[in-house]
């Protein structure tokens, strides 16, 4: 469905418009100018009201005579026919009208008047005389070269042609601005990435608009911003490998330059094996999780359950005593998420917690609900790290330095279990609690009469890298 920001009402709109502006236009702009060029213009009319004052005074000095003379001489000066008539429509000359003339009398044209050119014939103008109008008229064939609408061949090309041919070049202005101009900035900036400039942007008013190019605008800056942390964030990761790969490599070399004793090497060497494929099994999931952006398959999941399957495996891990992982979440905490990847984040962060844990610590996990989602967390007694560090500690390759109990790792855990969280609609984030670190979740929860097709027990080893 169309929403009233679409693009198409804005082109409706201007085109519309358009078409409504040009009929208007045509109509009122012909009209004004058919009848401007369809009146006599000043000059004209002030050479026939000359002619009609000549002959007042040729009535008025010789009678009769004189208009046969002033007509005389009138016939060699205008070529159309000329005639003083009196209020009667009767000739004042020696002449009378023969019974064409009196017909042509009937269709007499004053000097305000349009001249109409619907016929062959020249249109007959009469003028009253300027003294004394009850004694006569001046009746005139209009001579041609006073005719009307001497340049109405120019203003039919204005009308019919220019002015059209302006308004369409501003319509075409006008869909270029909306149309073609954000284009070019959406090729810009393609072009600005194939040329490495990542950091291009789109103009804020292209970004900004309501239609369907602002959408495809904030589209390609929002793909240029993901596309640019990958970037960064595949380089970050290869000197970070680098870097952690370094120290395993040196204690390789000194441990094979110095070590006589075969199975102290083969011990020493295996370990290390062990931790570089560690390493790049974590950095590699860890860019997986990145690059992965396939739906996922969601299902409910009781998180009593998984914490009891995780909780076993990390004291058998780790020799913890299952009493020092206290689970207070309750029975009906029921959340909708992947087994797998929920499985991966838990442990990640279990072992974690584990890891830096004093002696003898104790590690909780507790719930809350929250509306459609639970509020989850797990609390170590590490004594926390500070508050400028809660957000850098998911950061990869992120450890510590001595703010915490415990070592090892490569600091990609937390990273992972926040990718892996993120990826099933929640949220990770950390904060200080009374002895501790504080890891909390928000994930939506399962709501009764939704499909539990996949809803059951979990079973141990039931998730992928468990």
């Amino acid at each position: 469905m169309l929403d009233r920001h679409s693009l198409f009402w804005r082109l409706a709109i201007l085109l519309v418009g358009f078409c409504l502006l040009m009929i208007g236009l045509s109509y009122t702009w012909g009209r004004h100018m058919e009848t401007q060029n369809a009146f006599l213009s000043e000059s004209a009319r002030q050479e026939l009201r000359g002619y009609a004052a000549e002959a007042e005074r040729a009535w008025r000095e010789g009678g009769q005579a004189g208009v046969d003379r002033w007509l005389a001489e009138m016939h060699q000066r205008e070529p159309g026919w000329v005639g003083v008539l009196d209020a009667d429509l009767q000739s004042l000359s020696s002449t009378p009208l023969v019974t064409a003339e009196r017909q042509r009398m009937t269709r007499l044209r004053g000097i305000d008047w349009p001249m109409s050119r619907r016929s062959v014939d020249q249109p007959w103008v009469r003028l009253a005389f300027p003294t004394l109008p009850e004694q006569g008229m001046l009746v005139i064939e209009l001579p041609e070269r006073l005719n009307p609408g001497k340049y109405r061949l120019l203003w039919q090309v204005v009308t019919n042609g220019v002015i059209p041919g302006l308004f369409t070049l501003l319509l075409c202005v006008g869909l270029y601005r909306m149309l073609i101009v954000p284009l070019n900035q959406l090729r810009e900036q393609a072009n600005a990435w194939r040329a490495d400039q990542l950091s291009a942007r789109l103009d804020s008013r292209t970004i900004g608009r309501h239609d369907e190019l602002g959408e495809l605008a904030r589209a390609f800056d929002q793909m240029a911003e993901r596309l640019q942390g990958t970037v960064a964030l595949q380089q970050q990761l290869l000197r970070d490998l680098s870097h952690e790969m370094r120290t395993p490599l040196s204690r390789l070399r000194v441990a094979c330059d110095g070590e006589n004793d075969l199975e102290r090497l083969r011990e020493r060497l295996t370990r290390e094996v062990d931790c570089m494929q560690q390493l790049v099994e974590d950095t590699l999931q860890l860019a997986w999780q990145d690059a992965e952006r396939a739906p996922m398959n969601l299902e409910p999941i009781q998180l009593q359950a998984l914490w009891d399957m995780l909780a076993e495996d990390a004291c058998y891990e780790s020799g913890w005593s299952p009493s020092r992982l206290r689970c207070e979440v309750p029975a009906n905490c029921w959340v909708q998420g992947n087994l797998n990847h929920l499985a991966q984040a838990f442990e990640n962060m279990l072992r974690n917690a584990i890891r830096h844990s004093p002696e003898q610590g104790l590690i909780s996990l507790g719930a809350k609900r929250e509306g459609n989602h639970w509020r989850i967390w797990l609390e170590d007694q590490g004594g926390g790290v500070a508050e400028d560090d809660l957000e850098r500690i998911f950061a990869p390759f992120s450890r510590l330095d001595g703010s915490r109990p415990g070592d090892g790792g490569f600091g990609l855990g937390l990273s992972i279990a926040r990718g892996a969280i993120q990826r099933q609609g929640g949220t990770l984030w950390a904060e200080n609690g009374k002895h501790g670190l504080r890891l909390c979740m928000r994930l939506p929860a399962h709501i009764a009469g939704q499909a539990r097709s996949h809803e059951a027990t979990v079973e141990p080893k039931s998730y992928a890298g468990a």
